[in-house]
């Protein structure tokens, strides 16, 4: 249910005590008998709060000692990036894992300016230490890695930690399970066998890298900058107090673009946020709620945009639609892309979770291209983009990456700041906004109605529904049409999906937990208008209830 202040500015009440919140880190003491207090891999890492014990300092030093673990049993002796958003708890996070780190003899490489570092900055530098001519290296020595400290969109009293391996894109569950499961280990042991020096000689240790610098500079591989430039396109930038503050700004001035900043502010508390759908603080740039106060000022340019903390996710505010949905924009964006990217492999795929529209499979059908459907999760698409044999790999919670220009890998993680910037590419070259071309689409595949409902849970309730099966679901057919599918593994690589997905010839629902925060999550979609997903809600939610109420 949406809260009655959901896009209203923050007020006092809704602020975090950040001393509070950063005193927590240090002096609550997690209990790993405790299920909530134990080190967990999300879908994006170990995320929590240190008001509940979720994410303390013991959380980063069992974590950070279980890394360098795994770093030496995969012979992984090359350096090791370290980043962090703008969270309260992310420098502390930030500072303990350094102590570590630099106890285990691991060369870090932090921000030459001292500063925050988006997420798509890491996983860029780390490719470009592992690149060998045209190919990146995963084996062999002197492979690089990284950390990121940041727990992306989540409310200001929450943290995050996550690791990228040397293929630069998010761990996969065999690294983060080893990962976990040697960390508590740690925490149950009382730390035991965790090395860490004081912070001046980590510190010290550490070389600088300008992140910053070699990021924004080899944005015209990716992207036709110069286009760009040439139309003069006009573009509001809101960073939404994250990581990407200081890049938009050297974007602006390095490639002699027409864009504002718009809010350059950065304060843990995010007191300059509207509320989310819940009344929440959330730096989540897809929803209409956070991105109120830049959709109220779409008229201003011809292309808004915001980024969440760690700046893998984009919003796309547009003067003729407002904020455009992300299942929208990805299918505008590979739509756009597959058509102009000459240099691209003709093999090369179109990436989507499964739970993204379904207008992402017409348009591709329409492209002749391979659709790869994969479970909830950026890391599915890493080896596809690592060896281009996916072009573009996007989530309808707004995050993508594509290939740059030439067909090499450009990012195998998220990147919010190149979608963001593709945005005005499609402005520039075509004379029309992405919102427009989204209604070509529409005219030549339909109009699908697309919703995700949240709902709380246990943990106990996201383990059930992370098991249901085909067999749960007995009808053939659903919301008025023959069922076509039930799925439990995805399409694309076979892969269990921690839910169920049923699909008929116009409509879909899908069933899952969220792997970062206390709820679980149905999406839905039809093509047959708007009381015919009013039908597919209810019947899924009705199948949800009945599993739940088995629990």
């Amino acid at each position: 249910m949406t809260n009655p202040r959901a896009g209203q500015h923050a007020e006092p009440a809704d602020l975090i005590d950040v001393p509070h919140v950063v005193t927590a880190y240090y002096a609550l003491t997690p209990d790993p008998s405790e299920v909530g207090q134990r080190v967990s891999f999300g879908t994006s890492g170990h995320r929590g709060s240190s008001l509940d014990a979720a994410f303390n300092e013991q959380h980063i030093l069992a974590t950070t000692q279980a890394i360098a673990d795994y770093r030496r049993e995969q012979g992984y002796d090359g350096p090791l990036f370290l980043g962090r958003d703008t969270h309260a708890l992310s420098e502390p996070a930030w500072t303990s894992a350094l102590e570590v780190l630099a106890a285990n003899d691991v060369t870090v490489l932090v921000d030459d300016r001292d500063s925050c570092t988006p997420t798509p900055a890491v996983s860029h530098a780390i490719l470009r230490a592992n690149r060998s001519g045209s190919a990146i290296r995963t084996s062999g020595p002197g492979l690089a890695d990284g950390i990121v400290v940041t727990p992306s969109h989540n409310p200001p009293r929450d943290g995050g930690f996550k690791y990228n391996p040397p293929n630069g894109g998010p761990a996969d569950t065999d690294a983060t399970g080893w990962i976990a499961e040697r960390a508590n280990a740690y925490l149950e042991a009382g730390l035991e066998g965790v090395r860490r020096v004081p912070f001046a000689r980590a510190r010290a240790a550490a070389r600088g890298y300008d992140f910053l610098g070699t990021y924004v500079d080899d944005l015209p591989n990716a992207l036709d900058v110069d286009a760009i430039r040439s139309a003069g396109v006009r573009i509001g930038a809101d960073p939404l107090g994250g990581a990407s503050v200081e890049y938009w700004a050297a974007i602006a001035e390095r490639h002699h673009l027409d864009l504002t900043v718009v809010n350059p502010l950065v304060d843990p508390t995010w007191r300059f946020m509207t509320l989310d759908w819940d009344g929440k603080i959330r730096m989540d740039c897809s929803s209409p709620s956070a991105m109120h106060s830049l959709i109220d000022r779409r008229s201003e340019f011809q292309v808004a945009t915001g980024n969440d903390a760690d700046s893998d996710r984009h919003g796309i505010v547009t003067p003729d639609a407002g904020l455009m949905n992300p299942n929208h924009y990805l299918a505008v964006a590979i739509q756009y892309l597959f058509s102009t990217r000459e240099g691209w492999p003709a093999g090369a795929a179109v990436g989507k979770t499964l739970v993204s529209s379904s207008m992402i499979d017409r348009v591709a059908e329409d492209l002749g291209r391979r659709l790869l459907e994969v479970p909830v999760g950026f890391k599915w698409f890493v080896p596809g983009l690592l060896d281009a044999s996916v072009g573009f790999g996007g989530e309808e919670s707004a995050g993508a990456s594509f290939l740059r220009r030439d067909g090499s890998v450009w990012s195998t993680d998220k990147d919010g700041i190149l979608l963001a910037l593709l945005a005005s590419e499609i402005i520039a070259t075509t004379g029309r906004t992405p919102s427009e071309h989204y209604g070509d689409l529409t005219a030549r595949h339909g109009a699908p109605q697309y919703v995700r409902s949240d709902a709380a849970a246990t943990r106990e309730q996201k383990a059930t529904l992370s098991k249901l099966s085909a067999e749960q679901v007995t009808a053939d057919t659903f919301a008025g049409e023959p069922i076509v599918a039930k799925l439990t593994e995805a399409p694309g690589n076979g892969a269990r999906i921690g839910g169920l997905k049923v699909v008929t010839e116009n409509a879909w629902f899908a069933a899952r937990p969220s792997g970062t925060e206390d709820v679980y999550k149905i999406y839905a979609e039809s093509f047959g208008g708007a009381d015919h997903l009013r039908r597919v809600q209810s019947e899924a939610q009705e199948l949800v209830d009945g599993v739940l109420s088995g629990s």
